[in-house]
């Protein structure tokens, strides 16, 4: 009868059921810097994060200029995910005016970076300056060396780790797998580029994104503009690019995604050269692009390149 009678009570009060029951934890708020960042901290958070990204798909971050809505999401934020090395410095100058004190996560962290010096406009081997007036400067685009992206995934499982502890493990599980699946992707790449005569492994592009690529997987890049998107090649290097892409007979010609493809398809008609396609460097395509994803745009862009570097038509 007792018992009959404390159903009916739970039943009359439907906010006592609800009570009892354990409550969902509260989804985790994160804000990083750029797309692929953003990319890697859902792939790793899943349905447990929400995820801000400041400057989105085909938008280019080196010289980024946040918006009010950003700074708003910042200050609702347990976590901020930034590159590191100079790419998206405009992100700490963000947390400070946002008044954001949480924890940050610096993907680069503990990485040793690529340096590189401003000089000749020759592309990979021959460095540019990102800004710095001739000075030696580190090269931010880690993430193009899948290593490297494996080690961005530890430092984001962490740091989602640290900053939601009820969650914790799931979060170094999830992290643990997406590694392994880079892991893969970085054995089939290098399989993809051994497959092209060393020879012919040089590759055009729009700016000097793709030095960690070159080092890790044996390709030969060069650009007419430096690391950086902010300043434009002066004619001598344009020249002097169209000579090495004549000399070289390079076939491999690409924009990329958020770069003024003004410079390189000039660069491509006085070469007499044919623009292959559009490489995805430091910007993720929209959902519905070739590079929706990290993992989309090491397909993508190795899927470009192979029968490019090769001659095929």
């Amino acid at each position: 009868m007792q018992r009959r009678a404390l159903l009916a009570l739970s039943l009359s009060l439907p906010w006592i059921g609800h009570a009892a029951r354990a409550q969902p934890a509260a989804i985790l708020p994160v804000v990083a810097s750029f797309s692929i960042l953003g990319d890697m901290a859902r792939q790793i958070g899943g349905d447990a994060v929400s995820v801000h990204v400041i400057a989105g798909p085909d938008v280019d971050a080196h010289s980024f200029q946040p918006r009010p809505s950003d700074a708003q999401a910042l200050r609702g934020a347990r976590l901020l995910v930034r590159n590191g090395l100079g790419f998206d410095a405009w992100v700490d100058r963000l947390a400070r005016s946002a008044g954001y004190a949480g924890p940050v996560a610096t993907a680069t962290e503990g990485l040793a970076p690529r340096t590189m010096r401003a000089a000749s406009g020759h592309g990979h081997g021959h460095a540019h300056d990102h800004g710095h007036g001739g000075q030696e400067a580190a090269d931010p685009h880690a993430w193009q060396d899948l290593r490297h992206g494996r080690h961005y995934a530890g430092v984001i499982a962490e740091a989602l780790a640290v900053a939601d502890p009820a969650r914790a493990e799931d979060y170094r599980a999830r992290g643990a797998a997406y590694q392994a699946r880079l892991a893969a992707l970085d054995a089939w790449v290098r399989a993809e580029i051994a497959a092209v005569p060393e020879a012919r492994r040089k590759v055009v592009t729009s700016h000097d994104a793709f030095g960690y690529f070159a080092a890790a997987y044996g390709v030969r890049f060069l650009a007419p503009q430096g690391i950086s998107t902010e300043a434009e090649p002066s004619a001598a290097q344009v020249a002097r690019l169209i000579r090495t892409l004549k000399a070289e007979k390079i076939t491999a010609v690409f924009l990329e995604n958020m770069a003024n493809p003004a410079t390189l398809r000039r660069l491509a008609a006085e070469a007499g050269v044919t623009v292959r396609g559009r490489l995805y460097a430091d910007a993720l395509s929209p959902p519905g692009g070739p590079a929706p994803d990290y993992e989309a745009m090491f397909r993508h862009n190795v899927g470009l390149l192979v029968p490019a570097m090769r001659g095929a038509d």
